[in-house]
């Protein structure tokens, strides 16, 4: 974190509620759905990231408990200013979810009988296949493409669609072959 005035700190505090406020607000379909929407308004409109942070804190609250939209906005806030800005960014992101569903709940039996809102959800799917598919596509455009790269890519996409392997037992082999990798390459580098 870096030293900031009172007033500019005052500013981000503000601009941290704002921003994941909105994010919050109009990404439904889940934590992956609002990787685009987060690097759009972190990386690209706020420059408080680089593209290289944000897929690193993006591997960081995938692996820590809790959601990942919720563990971005607390590593943002954190980053830009400290524990307060990180409290703010995590209300910001939970405050619209929180307030649809208490109204939802007050007319829940009458809302789910409504066609309409069924096929507004129908539409929301589509839509939220589509901005996953963009926050994939923008961030692997950073990460280094090599033969290891498109193996593991390869071998997690069979074992997710085909084998139906748990998610995290593929982060996890994701994970060890990375690292047993990079050890490899780094010893036989050591020996050049």
């Amino acid at each position: 974190m870096n030293k900031q005035s009172k007033s500019e700190k005052l500013k981000n505090i503000y601009l941290l509620f704002i921003k994941f406020f909105k994010i919050g607000l109009f990404t439904f379909g889940g934590g992956y759905s609002m990787i685009s929407l987060i690097h759009t308004e972190v990386v690209e409109n706020m420059k408080w990231l680089d593209d290289d942070e944000m897929l690193k804190m993006i591997v960081i609250a995938e692996s820590t408990p809790g959601v990942l939209a919720i563990n971005t906005a607390t590593f943002t806030g954190y980053k830009i200013a400290g524990v307060v800005g990180s409290a703010v960014a995590t209300l910001g992101a939970v405050l619209p979810s929180l307030i649809v569903i208490c109204i939802i709940s007050l007319f829940f039996d009458e809302f789910k009988q409504l066609k309409y809102v069924a096929y507004a959800f129908n539409g929301i799917r589509a839509g939220t296949v589509l901005l996953i598919a963009k926050a994939v596509v923008k961030l692997d455009k950073k990460n280094k493409k090599s033969l290891f790269y498109f193996v593991i890519l390869g071998l997690t996409i069979i074992a997710s669609l085909f084998f139906k392997i748990n998610t995290v037992y593929i982060l996890l082999a994701a994970l060890i072959f990375g690292i047993a990798h990079t050890y490899i390459f780094l010893r036989g580098n050591k020996n050049d």
